[in-house]
């Protein structure tokens, strides 16, 4: 790979999702620009075909490598969970490429006393199996419990957080006897950060809540650690595109970057 240090970080997702691995990248990398694409045309990727998020992820892959990414982010479990090899091939030695569910799997992996540990996120995710497979692969005796929670992410990316609304849909999911025993939880979408605390308080914080931000913010550091890939700069603008404008996405990409944000509108697919 022919790489320099003060290419950006490209970053993608459905919606404003991603934006929790993007800030968590931003606050443990400061140097690093951030390109972010938010495919708000097309989400939920969930309810997606696997050839569809497919097309949509090399396209917008391509986007940022256009861009002159050295990091191409897939900062969304159904993408990365369908699309992450054909993105490597559609990037070639271009930009290194990340998913969301690698770095996760590997943190769980060192972590000790994890008996019963559920799993949510989106249909397409929970249906890939690809969690599941990969946390008995660590350990056969460990009891999985995966469930699909499709409404979350539309909920999350129209705006009802912290309200009755979000607590009972949250309360509508995992009330269910499955997730009575469980020590530890998974959230396999990088949306459901955004209400982890909610999440948190429904299972009286007894319940260990695993986000996926800054485990894969800390992965990103020590890939272009030992790549000699960090940037050295401080003078730099984020950048932002959506392939369709929400107020919503504006709103939280404001809050979790505290900087004028100028959002762009952005069709890469004609």
């Amino acid at each position: 790979m022919n790489l320099h240090k003060e290419q950006s970080i490209g970053v993608f997702d459905s919606g404003v999702g991603g934006l929790t691995i993007a800030h968590a990248i931003k606050l443990t990398l400061p140097n690093e620009k951030i390109i972010y694409f938010g495919d708000t045309a097309h989400l939920p990727y969930g309810d997606k075909s696997s050839e569809s998020i497919k097309y949509y992820s090399k396209n917008i892959a391509k986007f940022l490598v256009e861009q002159n990414c050295k990091v191409v982010m897939i900062a969304c479990n159904t993408a990365s969970a369908h699309a992450y090899q054909d993105v490597r091939e559609a990037v070639g030695d271009k930009a290194i490429v990340i998913n969301v569910i690698e770095p996760l799997i590997d943190f769980i992996k060192f972590k000790p006393k994890i008996n019963n540990i559920g799993i949510i996120g989106t249909k397409g995710t929970i249906e890939s199996s690809v969690y599941q497979s990969k946390l008995k692969a660590l350990n056969m005796s460990l009891n999985v419990i995966a469930k699909a929670t499709p409404m979350f992410v539309p909920m999350i990316e129209e705006g009802f957080i912290y309200d009755d609304i979000s607590n009972a849909i949250i309360r509508a999911y995992l009330s269910e006897s499955d997730f009575d025993k469980i020590d530890s939880l998974v959230l396999a979408c990088t949306h459901y950060p955004l209400i982890k605390n909610q999440i948190r308080k429904f299972f009286n914080f007894k319940v260990d809540v695993i986000d996926s931000s800054q485990i894969v913010a800390n992965y990103v550091k020590s890939v272009l650690t030992e790549m000699n890939l960090l940037s050295e700069s401080t003078e730099h603008n984020n950048e932002f595109y959506v392939s369709d404008y929400t107020k919503m996405f504006e709103t939280i990409a404001r809050m979790f970057f505290e900087e004028d944000i100028q959002l762009k509108k952005l069709d890469i697919w004609t």
